[in-house]
């Protein structure tokens, strides 16, 4: 077995070398953007592009640059379950969603084995050593030289090699996004390279859809709006969890709910809302006790933005609130919501 240590190392060194200078060396003539040293930028967008995707299974393992391989055994919130596949991952997935503000807790069961991001599996023996990996992931997420997962690159692609007289040496057809990392992490100080363009890719600030890149220049360029977006939706994540813990946490009442300019807050003043940690929301009546309880659901949710999707059910006054919510601001306070089906309806409730 590999030495354990030398492989985090190696881990670690080949992530961290990774820089943003770029030659300006050309195929035909010696003035060609597009062909890179191995430090270049894109020599860079190529390798985090083609590292291995480990953040599939984060709700399990917690680590975005690695994934386990199954079999596995782990207690999620104190109940044992074996992982033998993928389908598998749909027991622990409920487990955790039984409870919206509860902190969640996932003990492996050792040893594992563990996927990196580049390619390397490498035996766990105990969480303390698994702590070290998640450490490395930490430091390199920081750094900003994790793998980039919203563009794939669609394969094959070719790489044309450069001496560092500016002949052209050959060339490489690579099929996979393993060969293409391997390729680029050893390609060495005395060559250079460029992308035989068009290269199609699929990225996800583009609607998943497949986009075509002419150039360095292009590629970089979808890779950095991406980002951009993968950050936007980062926060809107860390949002979403803090607008849960203020609803679990505090008793709400109706403070305004306008539809086309109409004020109808009125109807639910004699109701407060209590929002539950398990996805129940209850509005009671404090003034007349006869009145039954109206019961529902919530559910927070996020992509750029945060969503509150509200159900209630035996009580008309209240279908007006069944919608699908943008929050358009919150505090600990208030929080604001427009419906996400008709712009002129808007709701506004408040902590007690």
């Amino acid at each position: 077995m590999k030495n354990l240590k030398f492989i985090t190392a190696l881990f670690l060194t080949s992530l961290m070398t990774l820089t943003s200078c770029q030659d300006e060396i050309d195929n035909e003539s010696g003035d060609n953007p597009n062909t890179n040293t191995s430090n270049s930028q894109t020599a860079s967008n190529l390798e985090r592009t083609s590292m291995y995707d480990g953040s599939f299974d984060d709700f399990l393992d917690g680590n975005s640059c690695s994934s386990i391989l199954l079999p596995v055994t782990a207690t999620v919130n104190g109940t044992e379950v074996t992982i033998v596949n993928q389908a598998d991952y749909q027991q622990v997935i409920d487990i955790l969603a039984q409870f919206n503000t509860d902190e969640d807790t996932v003990e492996l069961q050792f040893p594992i084995t563990i996927t990196l991001s580049n390619y390397t599996q490498v035996v766990v023996e105990n969480q303390l050593i698994y702590d070290g990996f998640i450490d490395v992931c930490q430091t390199l997420t920081a750094a900003g030289d994790e793998a980039i997962t919203c563009v794939d690159i669609d394969f094959p692609i070719t790489l044309l090699t450069y001496s560092l007289s500016l002949e052209q040496t050959g060339s490489v057809v690579l099929e996979t996004e393993q060969q293409l990392y391997t390729y680029i992490s050893d390609f060495g100080d005395d060559q250079l390279f460029a992308i035989n363009y068009p290269i199609t890719a699929t990225v996800d600030a583009s609607g998943n859809q497949a986009v075509t890149f002419n150039s360095d220049a292009e590629l970089q360029a979808a890779i950095s709006d991406c980002l951009n977006v993968q950050g936007v939706e980062e926060q809107a994540a860390e949002d979403a969890d803090a607008l849960e813990t203020i609803l679990v946490d505090g008793l709400f009442q109706v403070q305004s709910v306008i539809n086309a300019g109409v004020d109808t807050a009125s109807d639910f003043a004699e109701f407060t809302i209590d929002f539950a940690n398990d996805l129940s929301v209850v509005a009671e009546n404090t003034v007349n006790v006869a009145v039954q309880d109206v019961q529902g659901t919530y559910q927070v949710a996020s992509q750029t933005e945060v969503f509150l999707d509200l159900t209630f059910t035996g009580n008309v006054t209240f279908n007006l609130l069944n919608q699908n919510w943008a929050v358009t601001s919150f505090n600990n306070t208030t929080i604001s919501l427009q419906s996400t089906t008709n712009a002129a309806l808007t709701l506004v409730l408040t902590q007690i």
